[in-house]
């Protein structure tokens, strides 16, 4: 008897030590992508004519979301979303920037990208290049988009996916954030992210 429960006894502290030697992963809300082999960079032109990669938001969480501006509800919907995650996270909210990349090059204008940002927050940038660019970059974000006719001519719609790619301060992939998924759930996990998770 004596002997077993030295057996058990040992079993336990064994347990105990394995447990506080296991690193407790964060809890996000979104998809965590930490160590994902895809999605390292982006150089498109941002709305005012300038180069852009995502290197030029380290130091920032950084949210890009693939749109364009005549979607009729996912991309408004995703980007109040995250204008509203800025807000909920008060001072931090600085820390916090919004990349829209349109599907669309040759509707959205540049242009038409700065008036459609400015409606949801003015330090988001949109960036655009040509089908070729786009093509590549979809490609290296393994999303799906595709132009579809509309019923007359000259008319089309843009299918396309509908989550969020979140980068962390050091510009390193993390999560993948689905449509709907709500701007509190947003700002809980950028919040984690500045925090170092």
């Amino acid at each position: 008897m004596l002997r077993r429960t030295a057996c058990l006894t040992l079993v336990s502290a064994f347990a105990l030590a394995a447990a506080g030697c296991m690193e407790s992963k964060p809890q996000f809300k979104g998809v965590d992508l930490t160590g994902a082999d895809y999605a390292k960079d982006l150089r498109l032109t941002d709305h005012n004519g300038q180069p852009r990669s995502l290197q030029d938001f380290k130091g920032k969480v950084a949210v890009v979301f693939f749109g364009y501006t005549q979607c009729p509800d996912v991309c408004p919907t995703t980007l109040a979303e995250l204008a509203e995650a800025k807000k909920l996270l008060g001072a931090d909210g600085e820390k916090v920037q919004g990349v829209f990349v349109t599907v669309d090059p040759e509707r959205d204008t540049p242009d038409v990208l700065k008036a459609y940002m400015a409606n949801f927050d003015p330090s988001f940038i949109a960036l655009r290049g040509t089908p070729e660019q786009l093509a590549a970059a979809a490609k290296d974000f393994k999303l799906y988009y595709k132009k579809v006719e509309g019923k007359t001519a000259g008319t089309y719609t843009m299918d396309h996916g509908a989550a969020s790619y979140v980068y962390d301060p050091q510009g390193r992939l993390r999560l993948y954030t689905r449509y709907g998924s709500g701007a509190q759930a947003m700002a809980d996990d950028i919040r984690l992210l500045l925090k170092g998770a």
